[in-house]
């Protein structure tokens, strides 16, 4: 509104006048995900049903002596649910390997897998 008055104002500046009023400032809308890597080597799929798509993560947490443990999560990107959640001091690619191994025979074979930090994208059927 006041660039349609003839005001020259930025962003800030009107961020920084809500504040001083008192105002909330609206937050910045997140990017969404790309849905391929730069170099154009693989494509993410966007998922289009239940079990289509799974994705697994990593979380690093501590307990209250401060030792270290590690969690991995698996879910399903359509619908959010969590399929599967692992908790232990080493988590190795076997644990990994297992959990999905364990999805698949009772839920069935998605059509890909993706690990969300490194952006691997696993293809499992056509």
């Amino acid at each position: 509104m006041l660039r349609q008055k003839g005001w020259q104002v930025n962003h800030k500046r009107v961020e920084r006048i809500w504040r001083q009023e008192g105002l909330k400032v609206p937050k910045k809308q997140l990017k969404r995900r790309r849905l391929r890597f730069n170099d154009g080597s693989c494509i993410r799929l966007r998922p289009e049903r239940k079990d289509h798509v799974w994705s697994y993560d990593f979380v690093v947490a501590r307990t209250a002596e401060g030792r270290a443990f590690r969690i991995l999560n698996i879910i399903d990107e359509y619908t959010r649910e969590c399929l599967a959640i692992l908790v232990k001091r080493h988590i190795t690619s076997q644990d990994v390997i297992d959990q999905l191994f364990e999805l698949i025979i009772f839920r069935g074979i998605p059509r890909s897998i993706s690990d969300r930090i490194m952006g691997l994208n696993l293809r499992l059927r056509q």
